[in-house]
């Protein structure tokens, strides 16, 4: 990626949650990748007809009991100071009569990709921006139901919702800071409206940016390495919560929460690829879930993962 950003030749990239798997494309690679990118920046797919067939979307979340399993687990670590924020995910078995080539074509996003028969996610998460030798992120944290009475300022001002906001944006500050100087918060707990067709949602996020510094400068790669996982869907600080993670779910995210990111020859677009559904053995699954402190109640972070399950095709 250092290499090719240094070049300025346009590539997309793809990293899973872990960063064991990275994978990288030429825009000439991209014919041949089986992947279909629909970007603000960049796109590669082509323009489809509307969808005839109505939309059927069931999904069969695990009980609260189970839930709870790892919930709890999360929890303890909270209380011994192991972690300030924690993002706990579920992969819950979905049904519907849309292929993931369907989803892609026909939901609406910021960022969508397919992967050919392997998963498809439709994010409104940036990761980060980097315009003319700025870096930009955009932490989202804290999701609410719209069509609760005053939900914006109910989600702006919940104690918890906040406090997870705000140690994420801590926690990005302090991230960016490794890879640019001057790093400010330009926005902060502004809303975004999300539609979908089981649910309308309201999700918090802030802006924060800084000049690259030097040493970074045309080296997309390594910006990456300082910068990954994604503070927004691991939580703080990052080593001991990556344990905790990795303990309390018991599945493998793969590519789910990963980054995905398209170079143009100058500048960077890349995001959280979250809205996850992924095909394992004939079955669809679809991945998500929430922040958790040592404030959040169960009954609600049950909700929001169920919340979460949706495809924005209206």
């Amino acid at each position: 990626m250092d290499e090719l950003s240094e070049k300025k030749v346009p590539f997309f990239f793809m990293t899973d949650f872990l960063c064991e798997n990275i994978l990288v494309y030429t825009e000439s690679e991209l014919d041949n990748s089986g992947l279909l990118i629909d970007f603000q920046s960049f796109s590669n797919a082509k323009q489809k007809d509307d969808l005839t067939t109505k939309t059927d979307f069931k999904s069969f979340p695990e009980t609260v009991e189970e839930f709870k399993k790892g919930f709890v687990h999360v929890q303890n670590n909270l209380r011994l100071g192991n972690s300030y924020l924690t993002n706990y995910t579920r992969k819950t078995e979905i049904a519907t009569n849309l292929s993931l080539e369907e989803i892609f074509y026909h939901s609406q996003a910021k960022y969508k990709v397919l992967s050919e028969d392997f998963f498809v996610f439709f994010s409104p998460e940036t990761f980060v921006k980097i315009i003319n030798g700025k870096i930009y992120t955009y932490p989202m944290k804290g999701t609410i139901d719209a069509s609760l009475d005053n939900a914006a300022e109910v989600l702006k001002n919940d104690p918890k919702e906040k406090a997870e906001h705000y140690t994420v944006v801590d926690l990005l500050r302090n991230d960016l800071s490794m890879v640019a100087d001057d790093v400010t918060v330009d926005k902060f707990q502004f809303i975004d409206f999300l539609k979908t067709k089981q649910k309308d949602l309201f999700a918090m996020s802030s802006e924060i940016s800084g000049n690259l510094k030097p040493e970074f400068r045309g080296k997309t790669g390594s910006i990456m390495q300082k910068l990954l996982p994604a503070g927004s869907i691991l939580g703080a600080p990052k080593p001991k919560t990556l344990e905790i993670i990795l303990e309390a779910e018991g599945f493998n995210r793969g590519f789910y929460t990963g980054v995905s990111g398209w170079f143009d020859g100058e500048n960077l677009d890349s995001c959280v690829m979250i809205r996850f559904i992924e095909k394992e053995n004939g079955k669809l699954y679809f991945k998500s879930g929430g922040g958790i402190t040592h404030m959040s109640k169960l009954e609600d972070e049950y909700e929001e993962m169920k919340n979460k399950i949706y495809v924005p095709i209206h």
